[in-house]
């Protein structure tokens, strides 16, 4: 069976023009506002009236205009077509490049199977599957039935959990672990949808152990270990501890921010974790604030999605 690869991600503005076309699509998708179309649209169009402009700013100003996460994960895949004898393709949820391209392309070649990997991992409706339900949709428009095939959240993964410590151990440097706290920062959700039953904040959770563990058999301990959550928007619950307010009421002044739901840098992690919330530490005068980096195009990175493709 011909078999393709597709990287499921959220995407990031490849220019300060696709700003507020990121924005549109995801305040568009039923599984990120989980209401009726129509107030959906009345919702997103507020937020992004009170967004767009502040958002662009950013971009021009902290990030040259544009996400690093096309160019990671482009780097990613050049390592990666190394590795692997299949077509590899990025498929982003909200920006170009979508997966209509490569899907054409991959249904004129008569590639029978989708192996899909998501860059999240852990599972949420609003990250995996509404990329796969985007991937199923484009599909369906173009005629065209492959046997689609999801590689599980890997959250728990032994070889992930390496990798993760690993990035935590870098960002250290020679610094040492017990002087800090290690604040292992996820992206938030409204708690409407952890409701609702999403298994999202469970696999954080388990992440958050399985780390742990991992981090003490290697003889790395930190003054404290905390999960926290990011990027809150609007006024509703989300999932608590929130960072902001972590960092706002320090019980120590130096801290190691590990960004547990992502494997590629993006703007939340670039921007919001390592440039937003070091001015908050920077006033209240902490003493260090460091930020690890995600994988990015690491090669243990790269070997570890070969393995998965492998394994199916």
């Amino acid at each position: 069976m011909k078999k393709a690869l597709m990287l499921l991600n959220m995407g990031g503005p490849n220019s300060v023009d696709e700003v507020e076309i990121f924005l549109q699509n995801m305040f568009s998708d039923k599984n990120i506002l989980t209401m009726n179309r129509y107030t959906r649209k009345l919702v997103a169009g507020i937020i992004i009236y009170k967004r767009i402009d502040d958002v662009k700013e950013n971009f021009v100003t902290h990030l040259g205009g544009k996400s690093p996460l096309p160019t990671l994960t482009n780097r990613l895949i050049e390592k990666l077509n190394n590795k692997l004898d299949i077509p590899i393709a990025p498929a982003m949820r909200y920006v170009p490049p979508f997966a209509t391209p490569a899907l054409e392309k991959f249904k004129a070649d008569g590639i029978e199977e989708l192996l899909l990997f998501p860059m999240y991992p852990q599972y949420s409706t609003t990250t995996t599957l509404s990329s796969v339900e985007d991937i199923e949709e484009r599909c369906e428009a173009l005629g065209y039935a492959p046997k689609i095939t999801l590689i599980e959240p890997y959250y728990d993964d032994y070889d992930y959990i390496k990798m993760s410590a690993d990035k935590i151990v870098e960002a250290l440097a020679d610094k040492k672990s017990e002087d800090y706290d290690l604040l292992l920062s996820a992206h938030g959700l409204p708690m409407s949808i952890i409701k609702a039953g999403d298994p999202y904040q469970n696999q954080i959770e388990a992440n958050v152990s399985a780390l742990k563990i991992y981090l003490h058999e290697r003889g790395v301990k930190f003054n404290n270990i905390k999960l926290v959550y990011q990027s809150k928007v609007g006024s509703s619950a989300w999932l608590e501890p929130n960072l902001v307010d972590v960092l706002r009421n320090p019980y120590h002044r130096k801290v190691l921010i590990y960004p547990l739901a992502f494997t590629v840098d993006n703007s939340e992690t670039v921007y919001e974790l390592d440039i937003e919330h070091r001015e908050i530490a920077n006033k209240i005068k902490y003493d260090d604030y460091r930020v690890a980096k995600c994988f990015n195009d690491d090669d243990a990175f790269v070997d570890f999605i070969v393995k998965k493709v492998e394994e199916h």
